[in-house]
């Protein structure tokens, strides 16, 4: 017995938490209209769910920095891990977010991604490679700093340097 319960904790290790370095794993899987194309842009990926509190103030600073950033290159995509597809389209019409959202309904892209909290965002360069992690959001510090990473990346030329 111990020997399979073991085997179980190794087979669950193997997967890493998705760190800057990482290659983002594809937005594929998940429930909800078109997401916006992707390729070459900088990406804002956050997660999030209709039962967490502070997913209700990040929602209006994504909006803010989708609306200042999209025509230099930003692309701003929410994924809800309800677990209802309701949940997460009445929190969608309340908070009326000016960037894409979907709903990641069977849990796949949240557990390969490994998201340690709600709400969790990944700043992802133009290359693909993750260059930064928010766990939590601490509503103008966080503002802020996106503000500044999300700006260094748009700056860069030809993705992770």
């Amino acid at each position: 017995m111990l020997g399979a319960a073991a085997a179980a904790l190794l087979a669950a290790g193997a997967w890493a938490q998705t760190a800057p370095g990482s290659a983002f794993p594809p937005l594929a899987g998940l429930e909800g209209g078109p997401l916006p194309d992707t390729a070459g842009k900088v990406v804002v990926v956050d997660f999030w769910a209709s039962w967490c509190v502070p997913c209700r103030s990040s929602f209006p600073a994504y909006s803010r920095l989708q609306a200042e950033f999209a025509a230099r290159g930003l692309v701003v995509i929410g994924v809800s891990i309800d677990d209802t597809a309701a949940a997460a389209a009445g929190f969608v019409a309340r908070l009326k977010p000016s960037f894409a959202t979907a709903r990641d309904g069977q849990h796949k892209l949240v557990s390969t991604v490994q998201v340690p909290t709600m709400p969790t965002s990944y700043i992802i360069d133009r290359g693909g490679t993750v260059r930064f992690v928010h766990a939590g959001f601490h509503g103008a510090d966080t503002e802020r700093d996106l503000r500044r990473e999300i700006t260094a990346l748009l700056d860069e030329k030809g993705g992770a340097q």
